[in-house]
């Protein structure tokens, strides 16, 4: 596991673009899982606009790691958000754009975004695996859409899952921890003070069963995590 601090959310999120340029050159980048939420849109937003000449962009494959399920032009869709922050700006077929159809029957949906991530993704330990998958982390610990009261869908057989906001009841559907942690790489994004806790109670080795955001631990992959200076500000000075 690698942890990486950042001044600021910029600044994390222009180094992040800049691995991603790296990873891109060495042409082990194809297949990608984004995240949703707030987090990524200062990602997505640098992607857009200082790296549209340096990625091949056409090269890529995008799906997600969850998606709300509200249909693909309501506020609160992740597919709307990185669709008017990343794909919008970028020359990116729309053949290569997976993603999850929020405004479908959520089990039904979950059961079809299985089969197609089996049919697209390459097979590695008997499972399809990622290159890159990005994840960002809740003031709760959840990463993808697996929270900490239904934790048991990280051991889920299935690939995907369909899960509940714990406050809203909204439902989503979200890839489970078999297929997150065979991905090649996985990069946590993680940014502001609200989230220092529960940064340091994962990365300091408590939060392995509380928080599905601690099970991420890829077998044969690497382990990134990108915090700004106020994410990071409850790590002890060695593990900065």
């Amino acid at each position: 596991m690698e942890i990486q601090v950042y001044p600021g959310k910029q600044e994390a999120a222009e180094a992040l673009a800049e691995q991603m340029a790296e990873w891109a050159r060495e042409g082990s980048m194809e297949h990608i899982a984004l995240s949703g939420g707030s987090t990524p849109e200062v990602l997505f937003d640098t992607l857009a606009e200082d790296y549209w000449f340096r990625l091949p962009w056409k090269e890529f494959q995008f799906y997600w790691g969850d998606e709300r399920c509200v249909p693909p032009t309501d506020p609160q869709s992740n597919f709307r958000m990185t669709r008017e922050h990343l794909f919008d700006p970028l020359p990116i077929p729309d053949a290569h754009i997976h993603r999850i159809r929020g405004e479908a029957q959520p089990a039904e949906e979950a059961t079809r975004y299985e089969a197609l991530l089996r049919s697209q993704l390459p097979l590695e330990n008997g499972l399809p695996r990622f290159d890159l998958i990005l994840l960002g982390m809740g003031d709760d610990g959840h990463t993808a859409s697996v929270f900490p009261h239904q934790a048991h869908l990280w051991d889920s057989k299935n690939l995907c899952e369909v899960a509940q906001h714990p406050e809203s009841g909204q439902l989503r559907v979200t890839l489970t921890g078999g297929i997150i942690n065979n991905a090649a790489r996985i990069v946590f994004l993680v940014t502001g003070a609200g989230k220092a806790g529960r940064v340091a109670d994962i990365l300091g080795g408590k939060g392995d069963a509380a928080y599905p955001a601690g099970r991420v631990a890829p077998g044969d992959g690497r382990l990134i995590w990108i915090l700004d200076e106020a994410a990071a500000s409850g790590l002890l000075p060695d593990m900065r």
